[in-house]
């Protein structure tokens, strides 16, 4: 859902082109393959000023920015809780349909003198295509 407004920001036309270029996708892209998707349709924006706002509207919570396994930081337009898996041959991320286990969240507030506020949970696995590739 592209939003009217963001959380003490303005929607510029380039932030609307972004989070509806991060919206069409599920392949949790990186800033630089967002600024790739967004060129076709802005060819003046800077990788500076995507980076820049794909950062600010992740810190606003209209965008998630995983930093899965050490990788490049992806961006995921869906910001209700879910899972994620990584490929550990090619570096793929995609949701995975496993449902949230909000009782983690209890159990280790009880474990800590933490807040706890919540949790990320990363699979990692071998995707299809690696797992074809290492079969030739």
């Amino acid at each position: 859902m592209i939003m009217n407004s963001l959380p003490n920001m303005r929607l510029t036309t380039q932030r609307q082109i972004i989070l509806e270029e991060l919206a069409r996708v599920t392949s949790h892209p990186t800033a630089n393959e967002v600024y790739d998707m967004v060129r076709k349709r802005l060819p003046r924006i800077g990788l500076g000023t995507v980076y820049r706002n794909l950062e600010l509207m992740a810190e606003g919570g209209i965008i998630l920015k995983l930093e899965v396994g050490g990788t490049q930081k992806r961006f995921d337009s869906t910001t209700t809780p879910h899972y994620h898996i990584r490929c550990i041959g090619c570096g793929k991320v995609d949701d995975i349909d496993v449902p949230v286990q909000t009782e983690i969240n209890v159990k280790a507030n009880a474990a800590t003198n933490y807040t706890v506020l919540s949790h990320h949970i990363e699979f990692s696995g071998i995707c299809q295509e690696c797992q074809k590739r290492e079969a030739n």
